[in-house]
């Protein structure tokens, strides 16, 4: 009775009172045992079986799924309501018109998710069957993984990965710990260490593990992979021991044991709960600007079919108004269909024309676009210049969806750390109490050329300092979470240092952390080892130091520091503590401060990666305090994340300064001019970092982000101590819209007195201008004053930013009132959340794990392949899928304008005027090829080219190519056409005589007059029009063009005589027998159609051919200049040449004084940059004289670093 109540009672407590400590917990029994009689009562919870559900259909679901997804697309929904209408009412084209097409689509579309989905569910009964090792009975049984459940000890051996998220409970190590790579999960090869509970550790055995009577309470599932809360309950004589649970114990299905022969662990999440499940799910639909654009059109061209079938409705009651018109001979009514309500009738005829006219909405444009899209995206994974050797990567594509929206890019938001540099660290140097130590040169492990003739600087500091100066190294060689490996190679790349006879290699998750314990280790302080919670150091005297490893105060972007608590072997307490300045500074009592700082900031200028170093003494109170502090935190389920930091915020304080390292983060490789190339092309670039100030502004000069002669605006901190944030937003407003004004005055651009402006602002700065305090209130919009600057600088630098403000500033640009299309690169964790919100995210293959890869739209291995990706793919694919979008719409005005003009010549009856087979193929078979094709291959210029004058990128920004000028061009064109083409077949059956055997027979042709001759002559003349339009438009041609293009043409021609010139049996009646053969045997009308395909084509030919000639645009310049290079342009030409004068004039190509022109505003489309031969290096370039008589100013950039041309 009492078990009965008890169980009640936790009942009461977990689910009606609602307490959060229980709601968001569960309670998992190792074991499957039972606790003791009186300790908790045993509720066996359900949980989920290890299943990996990763498809999204079954074979029962996958008919109504798929077709409920599908039609929820407007278009496919807006053809079945078609469709429906031609079976239900009397229409005057076949059901199957409308039928067949959709029933494509539809088809296509659920194959092809289909079989996508199939192939999820082979892989998931690959991973679901595959064999594990289960403790029962204390003996190891293999069981399907599909069968593990929550609770059952899981037995994993040495390189098998891990079957579903596990506690380690012990392992063959005698310490407890075992090694695991996290690759799969997010792309670190470092090897990490995990530890067992402390109480379970030394259980080996399988019948000393079965013996384990304990139960874990641990938070609810969820998917942060590096977050876990939980405690254990071990048993001991009836008695609970709890010990604290977290990320450090678990083991996550997905990552693979090694350098461990073996571990036992208990099952905690399985299935769809475990974290690597979890991180399955979908991320936000993006949707780029010429889908938007797609979809505007669609409703312009639904508007203008209502207006056909509403003015063709009115305009038949109108003309229906004589009694004889409305009953002639032929066409009597019946009695039903005189009774009808006049207005239904009239909306059962206004249905009839939107069917008849419903082919205006191409329904395969979308098809077509979904194939371009999927299609299209694998040219960026076959593109072997974005393959980097030293990775063996290529990029990747996630999102197929957002490849035209890489050509329409305004603003670029990058990381610095891994993604602008190579995250590869060399330690430089350290300071301690204001003396300076050099290390030899030493990079990730390997020896810099000629470093062992190095010496380190020492101003032979006195017996105190020099007991600082150990007291800093072996500070160094304590605080970290580096591991020791003995082995030759790591992940097949060898590395390590020579210390005597053995050879050790340290590995981190954090390239810092290396490179501090290498440097220590040429300065004579080498870290040995992690031994059963004791690190080792060698000293200078080859002496081995133990330190008790008491407390690890684990590092966190918030806290920006870490610490450890060590018990030396003379039993002094000592906690050492290091961070960014910012977060040490503040916590130090004493020490040599100024020095130190002074150090700090000349190294944070240098651009070098800086950390202070600090300790404090510990007495065996204050270490039973912070014990109590830790472990009071740590055994919380709720909130435990906030109580440790409050935690670590008490103990981490009156520290002692000793000094201070610097490390150096190299630039990547051609990063300077990637930025480069990207301003050019118009695109704005700002740098979000959580780095200082300095490092990142040195970063900045150094990528040629800022010149010399940038002006550099601050809106930090420190100036807005001196004065208020409204004073110093509004001065900043007039400094760049004083000069901005004067900039418009003058549009050579080339006044001396130019200024251009870089901006820096940091994060607590930023907070106050996105959320100003309410003091501040009054002071009007900051957001627009802050807005405004940065619309004026040419470059921004947002430096100590924390992940979540970067999501901010790339949210603020992105819904500011001009929308400009952002794009966010990083390479780490906390680039994420940028990455997800800009339109755009693309993740950089770099050092600091694949979750930037993973929720990216796109993943390159480099910062310099941003530059193809953007300039030249994203180029591509813009101009490829406007043409097609505006295409299809011009293919179908002309398609069925022609039918709106025939209901004036038929009495309104809705009569088609095409053939059912022509209406049902013509979007299908005979006009989609070759656009798929040209939406595929097309190159309006080399891609040299593109890659050589960015300036090219500005002529398609804004979707300039699907603007509603350009629209209404097309729709025009697409009007005129179908006039020409219909009166001209109109007035070539003007004149008709009967002939002696009563055939109506044309006086001009010799043909056989009738409806489907007419309609005939009128579709052909369509469908090679609409062809050789796309033809002109092409400037790439291959031997696939020639023959998709000319193809499609046989295809129609042969189609045509197959479906007129035979019987076929399964048609009731053959209304289009012999009407093609028997046209094509009239010799007017071969020449009727060469003329209207001639009178059609000619408009856009001339206005085409007087463009060119009166107002050319940078693109038609260079299209012409490669042809009279002969497609050799981009070898040796310099592009300058071709783009347009400007108005303030310029010098001369090849005078001496172009290296004193002023630097010229970026952002400025009127002035055009220009490509220069470098004269110290004639070697490499070659000039020759231009072809073209156009001069330009060359420019050359004098920014930080070697003087570069661009």
């Amino acid at each position: 009775m009492g078990m009965d109540l008890s169980t009640l009672r936790t009942l009461i407590s977990r689910y009606c009172v609602g307490e959060e400590n229980w709601v968001d917990s569960r309670t998992v029994y190792i074991g499957h045992k039972e606790p003791p009689p009186g300790a908790e009562a045993f509720i066996q919870q359900r949980f989920p079986d290890n299943r990996i559900v990763s498809s999204k259909y079954t074979f029962w679901n996958f008919i109504p799924k798929n077709m409920f997804e599908q039609f929820r697309r407007i278009a496919n929904f807006y053809f079945l309501i078609i469709f429906l209408v031609q079976l239900i009412i009397d229409t005057p084209t076949s059901p199957i018109t409308s039928g067949l097409p959709l029933f494509f689509v539809i088809t296509v579309t659920a194959i092809k998710q289909g079989y996508e989905d199939w192939l999820r569910h082979k892989a998931d009964n690959a991973v679901n069957q595959c064999p594990v090792h289960v403790l029962q009975h204390g003996k190891v049984i293999r069981k399907q993984s599909r069968k593990l459940r929550v609770g059952d000890i899981v037995f994993v051996k040495e390189d098998e990965s891990f079957p579903c998220d596990l506690i380690l409970l012990s392992s063959s190590r005698d310490d407890g710990t075992c090694y695991v790579t996290t690759a799969s999960l997010d792309g670190e090869s470092s090897h990490k260490t995990y530890y067992a509970v402390q109480d379970t550790k030394a259980y080996n055995a399988e019948k000393e593990v079965d013996s384990i009577h304990a139960t874990i309470e641990c938070e609810q599932p969820q998917p942060d992979l590096y977050k876990f809360v939980g405690r254990i309950n071990i048993y001991m004589n009836n008695e609970p021991v709890a010990r604290p649970l977290g990320s450090e114990n678990l083991l996550l299905r997905g990552a693979t044991l090694k350098n461990t022969e073996y571990i036992y662990a208990v099952a905690i999440y399985t299935g769809m709960e475990t974290k690597m499940a979890l991180n399955y799910q979908t991320k936000s639909q993006k949707r780029s600007a010429v889908e938007k654009s797609m979809n505007a059109y669609l409703v312009v061209y639904l508007c203008i079919l209502i207006s056909k079938a509403f003015i063709n409705t009115v305009l038949k009651y109108a003309w229906q108004s004589d009694p004889i018109r409305d009953e002639p001979w032929y066409d009597q009514r019946t009695e039903a269909e005189r009774e009808r309500h006049i207005l239904i009738r009239a909306f059962t005829d206004f249905l009839a024309f939107m069917v008849l006219f419903n082919y205006i909405i191409p329904v395969s444009m979308y098809v077509t676009v979904e194939m371009q899209k999927f299609l299209g995206s694998y040219f960026i994974m076959w593109d072997d210049e974005m393959f980097d050797p030293e990775l063996g990567e290529r990029a990747v594509v996630n999102t197929s969806d957002l490849n035209e929206e890489l050509g329409q890019v305004e603003y670029v938001f990058t990381d610095k750390t891994g993604t602008l540099t190579e995250n590869n660290m060399e330690f430089i140097e350290c300071c301690v109490d204001g003396h300076v130590y050099v290390a030899q040169a030493i990079c990730n492990g390997q020896v810099m050329p000629g470093a062992d003739t190095m010496d380190m600087i020492d101003t032979s500091p006195g017996p105190e300092a020099r007991e600082h100066e150990e007291l800093f190294f072996r500070a160094l060689c304590l605080c970290h979470t580096v591991q020791v490996k003995e082995e030759e190679t790591v992940d097949g790349i060898k590395q390590g240092i020579h210390h005597g006879k053995s050879t050790s290699f340290y590995i981190s998750s954090s390239p810092d952390e290396v490179a501090l314990v290498e440097g220590m280790k040429r300065l004579g302080f080498t870290y040995l080892r992690l031994k059963d919670s004791h690190m080792e150091i060698l000293n200078r005297e080859e002496e081995i130091e133990r330190f008790e490893l008491l407390e690890v105060l684990t590092f966190d972007s918030v806290r920006r520091r870490m610490s450890v608590i060590v018990r030396a072997s003379t039993g002094e307490l000592y906690l050492f503590c290091k961070g960014a300045d910012s977060s040490i500074f503040p916590r130090v009592i004493s020490g040599k401060v100024d020095q130190v700082r002074a150090r700090v900031e000349h190294n944070a200028v240098e651009g070098l990666r800086t950390l202070c170093v600090a300790y404090r003494p510990l007495s065996p109170a204050q270490y039973q305090e912070v014990c109590l502090l830790l472990s009071g935190a740590k055994l919380a389920l709720q909130d435990r994340d906030k109580r440790l930091a409050e935690a670590y915020d008490m103990i981490e304080k009156d520290l002692i300064l000793l000094g201070a390292t610097a490390v150096e983060d190299r630039l990547q490789e051609k990063a300077a001019d990637t930025i480069e190339s990207l301003h050019k092309a118009g695109m704005k670039v700002w740098v979000l970092t959580g780095d200082k100030m300095e490092t990142a502004a040195a970063t900045c000069y150094a990528s040629k982000l800022f010149h010399r002669n940038t002006q550099i605006l601050e809106l930090t901190t420190k100036r807005t101590e001196e004065q208020s944030l409204h004073d110093v937003l509004f001065d900043l407003s007039r400094t760049v819209l004083r000069q901005h004004g004067g900039m418009s005055r003058d549009m050579s651009g080339l006044s001396s007195d130019y200024v251009d402006y870089g901006l820096i602002i940091d994060g607590a700065t930023l907070s106050t201008v996105m959320k100003p305090s309410q003091e501040d209130s009054n002071s009007g919009n900051y957001k627009e004053i802050f807005l405004e600057i940065c619309r004026n600088c040419s470059a921004v630098l947002c430096c100590r930013m924390a992940p979540l403000q970067k999501a901010q500033v790339v949210k603020l640009i992105k819904t500011s009132k001009e929308h400009p299309i952002t794009l966010a690169v990083g390479d780490g964790a906390n680039d994420v959340s940028m990455i997800l919100e800009a339109h755009v995210g693309i993740g950089i293959m770099g050092k600091e794990g694949r979750q930037a890869v993973r929720n990216s739209d796109y993943a390159i291995p480099k910062f310099k392949h941003l530059k193809k990706i953007l300039l030249v793919h994203g180029h591509y694919y813009y101009i490829r899928i406007s043409e097609l979008v505006q295409y299809f719409f011009y293919k179908n005005v002309c398609f069925i304008f022609p039918q709106f003009l025939y209901q004036f010549f038929c009495g309104f009856s809705q009569q088609p005027l095409y053939d059912t087979a022509y209406l049902t193929l013509y979007n299908i078979s005979f006009t989609s090829l070759p656009i798929l094709l040209y939406s595929l291959i097309e190159q309006h210029i080399n891609m040299d080219i593109l890659k050589k004058d960015p300036c090219l990128y500005r002529d398609i920004a804004k979707n300039s190519l699907l603007r509603w000028p350009i629209f209404i061009y097309w729709t025009v064109l697409g009007v005129y056409d179908a006039i020409v083409m219909f009166f001209g077949a109109y007035f070539l059956f003007d004149n008709t005589t009967f002939t002696s055997n009563g055939q109506l027979m044309t006086t001009n042709t010799q043909m056989m007059f009738g409806n489907w001759t007419f309609g005939t002559l009128v579709f052909t003349v369509l469908v090679f029009t609409v062809t050789f339009k796309l033809a002109l438009d092409t400037h790439y041609w291959t031997w696939i063009n020639h023959f998709v293009i000319w193809g499609s043409l046989i295809f129609f021609v042969v189609f045509s005589l197959l479906w007129g010139g035979i019987i076929w049996p399964f048609l009731n009646y053959q209304r289009m027998y012999y009407v093609f053969m028997q046209m094509l045997s009239s010799g007017p009308a071969w020449l009727s159609i060469v003329l209207l395909i001639t009178a059609s084509l000619l408009p856009d030919v001339l206005q085409k051919v007087i463009w060119r000639a009166l107002w050319p645009t940078t693109t038609e310049r260079i299209q012409e200049a490669d042809k009279l290079y002969k497609g050799q342009l981009s070898e040796f030409t310099p592009l300058s040449s071709i783009h347009a004068t400007p108005m303030g004039g310029g010098l001369r190509r090849g005078s001496g004084t172009h290296r004193n022109t002023p630097n010229p505003i970026r952002s400025e489309s009127f002035t055009k940059k220009a490509m220069v031969t470098r004269w110290h290096r004639p070697q490499d370039y070659h000039t020759f004289t231009p072809l073209l008589g156009f001069t330009d100013v060359n420019h050359t950039y004098s920014g930080a670093g070697p003087e570069t041309s661009v």
